[in-house]
């Protein structure tokens, strides 16, 4: 199998992948890119690599990229996004894919008229406990899911010493409880509708942050299943030998499972059986770096499947078309927070020219 060239857009938040495409054998870093060219030079050290550019054109216009990832602020994706794709490259982004719907129509746009895959690195789905979680989901024995919950509560006031950070482009919602919310809708994608509230806590204005830090939100199902969602992001938290920052939670006709991102820690019930499986001989394979801030593995499980589909002619997933269903949810959360009252996730498709889009 033929590597791909990746090219890294963003090398802040683009580390990881960084470090995912050089310790895979399946792809080569071919292109780093920033507008900030000491960092350029830190990561080119950091990796062993050599070549950086701070125009993002020259990194188009390279023939050794194949594939771009795009690891910039949110505000950012969907321009990046389309001008790699009219440049004929395939595109992973991290997301939020993209962080409000009014691009959405163009993206998809430039999907289409390229032909090029587009992947959205929802990096929580590639991650040990989730992934087997899901595997043991699918194998039937659970039976009919009931209900989900899932939460991600992380004490991320370092974060806002960037300072885009507290920009107003900046919000938790979209970069935060995407994961919670990306995991609720691998289970059920199907959302009908949203309500819930966010607020801004003290520390977060303290911070000079813009937007609401903490959220907890119902989710309702076509067929009327719910789902509960919730975050907080400028508090500490509970210690992990109590509790994981991240979490999904199942709730089955005949069993349930609660898989958890820190102590890479796995539980299930079933058929009068219960078991806590852990990963923990994996922690360095997924946190390679800066303690559990950056959590690489999980960025090569995710690319792998991408050259894996690319190979087999498979479209890899998350797609485009996903990513910005959503994003609709997220934004349908946002929308039910400052009017405080439940938003349909088909009446924000419409709004936005996005009728064609499934609601799963």
């Amino acid at each position: 199998m033929k590597k791909l060239g990746l090219g890294v857009l963003g090398l802040g938040e683009g580390r990881s992948i960084i470090s995912a495409g050089v310790s895979s054998d399946l792809w080569r870093v071919a292109l780093l890119c920033d507008v900030n060219e000491e960092l350029g030079r830190e990561r080119c050290a950091e990796f062993g690599l050599s070549a950086f550019t701070t125009s993002y054109d020259a990194m188009l216009a390279d023939p050794a990229v194949d594939v771009v990832g795009i690891y910039t602020p949110d505000h950012l994706h969907a321009e990046h996004v389309i001008r790699a794709l009219r440049a004929g490259k395939h595109v992973i982004c991290t997301k939020p894919f993209i962080d409000h719907l009014g691009r959405a129509r163009e993206v998809l746009d430039a999907v289409r008229t390229s032909g090029r895959h587009v992947m959205v690195g929802q990096s929580s789905r590639f991650f040990a406990p989730f992934t087997r979680q899901r595997e043991h989901f699918d194998a039937g024995g659970f039976g009919r899911l009931i209900t989900v919950e899932a939460y991600y509560h992380a004490d991320h006031r370092w974060f806002l010493k960037k300072p885009w950070a507290r920009k107003a482009e900046f919000k938790w919602l979209y970069g935060c409880i995407s994961h919670p919310a990306d995991l609720v809708r691998w289970y059920l994608p199907e959302i009908e509708e949203v309500t819930g509230y966010a607020s801004l806590s003290d520390n977060g204005r303290d911070l000079g942050l813009a937007h609401p830090d903490t959220f907890h939100f119902v989710l309702k199902a076509v067929d009327g299943r719910i789902a509960r969602v919730s975050g907080s992001y400028s508090s500490p938290t509970v210690p992990e030998s109590r509790d994981s920052n991240m979490s999904c939670i199942l709730r089955c006709a005949d069993g349930a499972s609660q898989a958890d991102y820190f102590d890479l820690r796995y539980a299930w019930r079933q058929g009068g059986r219960s078991c806590v499986e852990t990963f923990q001989d994996q922690d360095d394979y997924y946190f390679r770096f800066g303690g559990h801030s950056h959590h690489a593995g999980e960025y090569q499980n995710y690319i792998e499947h991408f050259a894996r589909s690319l190979a087999s002619g498979a479209a890899p997933r998350p797609d485009a078309a996903e990513g910005i269903v959503t994003v609709a949810l997220m934004q349908a959360m946002e929308e039910a927070s400052n009017t405080g009252r439940p938003v349909r996730v088909r009446d924000l498709l419409l709004r936005f020219g996005l009728a064609d889009l499934p609601a799963g």
